[in-house]
Formats: C-alpha cells, sequence, structure tokens
C-alpha cells in the first residue's frame, strides 16, 4: 500500500468520479492506474459478446499502445478459450493463481490473443455491480516485465470498491439519462410542445413543437429569451402563473400542483392550452439560473402525429383506409381528405364505411376521438431536437 501517496489517489478518484458524468473521460483514470501498476494495458470490459451470436459485440474501454486507446468501442471477441471465466467475482487474481507458468505460456488462449499484443503477466478481477451485473478489469504487462505481486494485488483489491462505485454511479446516470430521453420523445410524438424555464423565466431548452410555435410568434413568442404571450393581459397571466408555479406549496401528495392557462392567439385560431409545472427543487443546494420548471403547451389545431404503420396495425385498416383516417383525425371533413388524398368521394365513403366496420365506432367523431387517444403518435420516428 505505500505504493500510493495521498496525491495520486486523490487524483484517481477525481479522475474516476468524473468519468461517471462523461463516458469520454474514461481514458484518464485508466491511464493513470496503467503509470500505477507500470502495465502496458489496462483494460475495463463493460460488455462480453454473445459467442453464439457473430453480430453481437462486446464493449470495452481500454488504454495502451493501440488504436482507439482510451475511447469506449465495441469489439468481436470470439476467444471463448479464455482461462480467465466463471472466477469467484471481486477476487483480484492473476495467471499465476490460475495455472503454472508451462500451462499459461502454451495455453492457445495466450498464444494465439495475447501474445500478438505482448501481454503475459495478467491480473484481473470480474467487479460485480448491483444494476450492471459483473464488469472485467484486467491490467497487463509485456513478457520482460516482472509479474505482478502480492502488493499489486492488495492494492487492486483497495482500488476495487472506487471502482465498482463509479461504475455503479455511471450505470444509474445512464439509465436516468436514457429513460429521460424516451420520455422526452414520447411528449414529442404526441406533439406536445415543452420549454425549459429557470426562476426568472428565461428558456433554457425547447423542443422542436416549442420552438415551431414559438418562432411563429402566433400566441407566445420569445422576448430576449424569455417566454411572453402576444397579449398584454394574457402576459400578466402568464407571469403571475410561472412566479406562483415557483412559490406554491406542494400539495397533499407532496407535488406542486401545476398552473394552467389559454393563450390568445392573434391569427384567430383556437388558443393554446399552456400548463406549468414547476420541477421539484432537490433542496441540496441554491438553484439560480437552474431549470425550474416545464413549460407544457398543445396547439389544439395540430396535425395528428401518428404513425401510418402503426395506426394500419392497431385498427388492422388498409393503406388507403390509414391515410383517409389521419386525415380525418386532422380535421378535414370527408370532402376535403378525399380532395386531399386524390381519391373520389364515394371511394372515401366506402373507405369509411371499412373503417367503421374494423375499429367499431359508427361516427366520424367518435373515429377522430379513438385515433387522437391511441397510441399510434408513439410508434412514429423520433423528432428532431
Amino acid at each position: 500500500m505505500n505504493r500510493m501517496d495521498v496525491e495520486q489517489l486523490d487524483s484517481l478518484l477525481s479522475a474516476l468520479y468524473e468519468a461517471t458524468l462523461d463516458n469520454s473521460q474514461w481514458a484518464d483514470p485508466l491511464e493513470q492506474l496503467r503509470a500505477l501498476f507500470s502495465a502496458n494495458y489496462v483494460t475495463l470490459i463493460l460488455k462480453m459478446p454473445d459467442t453464439q451470436d457473430e453480430d453481437d459485440l462486446g464493449l470495452m474501454v481500454s488504454v495502451g499502445d493501440m488504436k482507439d486507446s482510451g475511447e469506449v468501442v465495441y469489439f468481436p471477441y470470439r476467444h471463448n478459450l479464455t482461462p480467465f471465466v466463471n472466477q469467484p467475482p471481486d477476487k483480484v487474481f492473476t495467471e499465476e493463481d490460475l495455472m503454472t507458468s508451462e500451462e499459461w505460456h502454451d495455453s492457445p488462449y495466450r498464444v494465439h490473443w495475447c501474445a500478438p499484443n505482448d501481454v503475459y503477466h495478467v491480473m484481473a478481477v470480474d467487479i460485480s455491480t448491483p444494476d450492471s451485473g459483473t464488469l472485467r478489469f484486467r491490467v497487463t504487462r509485456g513478457e520482460a516485465s516482472p509479474p505482478f505481486t502480492a502488493d499489486d494485488k492488495e492494492l487492486c483489491a483497495f482500488l476495487l470498491p472506487h471502482l465498482r462505485r463509479a461504475l455503479n454511479i455511471r450505470n444509474l446516470l445512464d439509465r436516468s439519462q436514457t429513460l429521460g430521453s424516451l420520455y422526452s420523445k414520447a411528449i414529442s410524438r404526441l406533439s406536445i410542445a415543452t420549454v425549459l424555464i429557470d426562476e426568472n423565466g428565461q428558456v433554457l431548452d425547447q423542443n422542436v413543437f416549442a420552438r415551431e410555435i414559438l418562432e411563429s410568434g402566433d400566441g407566445l413568442k420569445l422576448v430576449g429569451g424569455r417566454l411572453e404571450a402576444s397579449y398584454p393581459s394574457d402576459n400578466r397571466d402568464l407571469r403571475r402563473l410561472i412566479k406562483e408555479a415557483f412559490e406554491s406549496k406542494p400539495g397533499e401528495n407532496g407535488h406542486k400542483l401545476p398552473e394552467a392557462m389559454s393563450i390568445t392567439r392573434p391569427s384567430g385560431e383556437v388558443s393554446l392550452g399552456v400548463v406549468i409545472e414547476s420541477i421539484p427543487s432537490t433542496a441540496w443546494a441554491e438553484g439560480k439560473g437552474q431549470p425550474a420548471a416545464v413549460v407544457y403547451i398543445r396547439d389544439a389545431v395540430g396535425k395528428s402525429q401518428a404513425s401510418n404503420e402503426v395506426a394500419k396495425k392497431l385498427f388492422g385498416l388498409t393503406p388507403a383506409e390509414t391515410a383517409l383516417s389521419i386525415q380525418l383525425a386532422n380535421g378535414l371533413s370527408l370532402e376535403e381528405a378525399a380532395e386531399a388524398l386524390n381519391i373520389r368521394r364515394n371511394t372515401a365513403r366506402a373507405h369509411l364505411r371499412a373503417i367503421f366496420s374494423k375499429t367499431g365506432v359508427r361516427r366520424q367523431t367518435e373515429l377522430v376521438r379513438i385515433f387522437l387517444n391511441s397510441v399510434a403518435a408513439l410508434g412514429q420516428g423520433d423528432q428532431e431536437d
């Protein structure tokens, strides 16, 4: 343990926790570990490939004298003869713990995989994590270098909890970001505009639908980076609701109740529906300039974003029937839909009868309702953010 002083430990831990926030930063802590153990390579195998599936690739990050050093990369790894499989989790071992020097020297795995990369001495540990399964950590030296010692194994075991903690944090952040991205895409597919604002009403972010609404200036717009309504009376109410969203007390379930209002549009179109919901504070730090509320905007006259393919599968419609249903859901009359689709009115009526039969509805208004309330919009391609 005397090989690592306080400054080295501080530097390594800082690099590890920086890497938890950004996958591109893993090279730094791994390079520090490579120097610490006088290694030629340090590798973290995040996912082993499926040896039964040639298209399945593993995922790893490795540092050393190689292409893509320090980058998280997919890799083919068809060597299922490795002697390092099925080892007890969280136990540091070397090749000498598993076999004699002669057995290791003559093993097909060393000859065909390790020798071309001057990998001879191996110190390894399979790291168990609560949510990511087993991650494999490998430190290697060339044949001309000395083997790993008991002190090396002890130091590796000492650092193991920090590695596990950092990897688990990274996994939790990845999962949270993935879920957040899925929810954001779902909202976009439902044609709901979202605007992220701080406590002063400054816009921090917006999705593609919000951008379209704000750029049109029809009801809502950006003035000096702040969200404003077109008419002074609406703007006063908007400012008041934003302020109240930040100042209101939590309801019975512990969350602040969202505020809502209607925004008049100068074009004369149906008013925009607006809901303002505060983002719960972690209460750990003062969040000046941080996201404080999300503004949901729904344009009642916006076109349906229903996916043709998903709608066909949901309702058992033909392509022609699906196209007509979507036009009707967008507010067109049967005659207008027929004209938009360049089909005869009688053909449109025949399609509508078939649609009624397949969906079990009897009126056009019911058809529009089930389309707008269906999950068809969630099956469309991703919206550009």
